[in-house]
């Protein structure tokens, strides 16, 4: 009796250290940002916002670099990362692999809770549509975004390219893949005939290579896009969470920080959570419909089979959708 008593107590004992520990406050975070350009463009827009968290939080806020958006998700896998600006297809990786939740999202200069894709050719580019591009691309060399990337990859690749029966990998002369800055830069210098971008990025390219922008050229633009989300770590303790939310989302009321805020293309923070993640995935998840359904080298069982599976993904996911409105 007395043995299974002092084992209880070691029990309980321990359970409250462990507890005691894991509620422990940080006094310092990494901050991490996928590489929509160049790190000290990145650094420049990002780093008074950081000093300015430091100080209201109290908290040591590193800025995490690096080299595509698989490192971010990475870093915040292994706690290198506990806090970070993603985008709506990156936070889902972060969310399903990294223990990574959407708290907050950004709002965009206009007050709009959006962005769009676009695609951009050089100013005295012959292609004056989506359509032309199309017609031509077995002779055109396309940029494309990061694999991880919602406005450079995943919603043109849906809307501009699928739905039209077009595989980028496969069907343009060549596809190369860079930030989105890069990408810009390579239509400015001819490198690339046409290269994906998003509204955003082609306001800070206004502001970052403002004598450049006259060389390129809007032809497409894709429906509206979910404003990108800031996640964190799940396990991170509730007091820092707090910090971090009440910050982020009184941030953008005094003058200095709305021009902070302008320079990143946004006006201020607002609440969310990973439902606002839902319609990627349902767009995800359309796309792969779509290339299995003309995959002509698959199986027609192997093809049904996996046809079903999706489809049975897209129908509880437009269940939880609809929940939500």
């Amino acid at each position: 009796m007395q043995r299974r008593n002092v084992l209880a107590l070691l029990a309980t004992t321990a359970a409250c250290w462990l507890g005691n520990v894991q509620a422990q406050a940080v006094k310092e975070i990494n901050f991490g940002m996928i590489t929509t350009e160049s790190s000290a463009h990145l650094k420049g827009a990002w780093q008074p916002l950081l000093d300015d968290m430091s100080r209201a939080t109290g908290l040591k806020v590193n800025a995490f670099f690096a080299t595509d958006y698989s490192g971010v998700i990475e870093a915040m896998r292994f706690n290198k990362v506990q806090i970070g600006w993603f985008g709506n297809k990156s936070a889902i990786e972060a969310v399903d692999r990294a223990q990574g939740e959407v708290f907050a999202k950004t709002v965009g200069k206009d007050g709009n809770e959006g962005y769009y894709s676009i695609l951009v050719v050089h100013a005295d580019s012959p292609y004056k549509s989506l359509d032309d591009v199309l017609k031509a691309r077995a002779n055109l060399t396309l940029g494309f975004g990061d694999p991880n990337s919602t406005s450079g990859t995943l919603v043109p690749g849906y809307f501009a390219f699928a739905q039209n029966k077009v595989e980028p990998t496969r069907d343009f002369k060549r596809m190369v893949r860079a930030n989105h800055e890069t990408n810009l830069l390579a239509v400015v210098n001819k490198q690339v005939d046409v290269a994906t971008n998003n509204t955003e990025n082609w306001h800070r390219f206004s502001i970052t290579n403002g004598d450049k922008l006259g060389q390129l050229r809007e032809i497409w633009r894709s429906p509206l896009i979910a404003s990108d989300p800031i996640v964190w770590r799940k396990d991170l303790d509730e007091g820092t969470k707090a910090k971090l939310r009440d910050f982020l989302l009184s941030y953008g009321k005094k003058p200095a920080e709305r021009e902070i805020l302008e320079k990143l293309s946004y006006s201020a923070f607002r609440a969310s959570s990973n439902a606002q993640l839902g319609p990627v995935r349902l767009l995800e998840l359309a796309r792969e419909r779509a290339k299995i359904e003309n995959d002509a080298a698959l199986a027609a069982d192997e093809k049904s089979k996996k046809l079903a599976d999706i489809d049975t993904r897209l129908a509880e996911l437009n269940k939880q959708q609809a929940k939500l409105q």
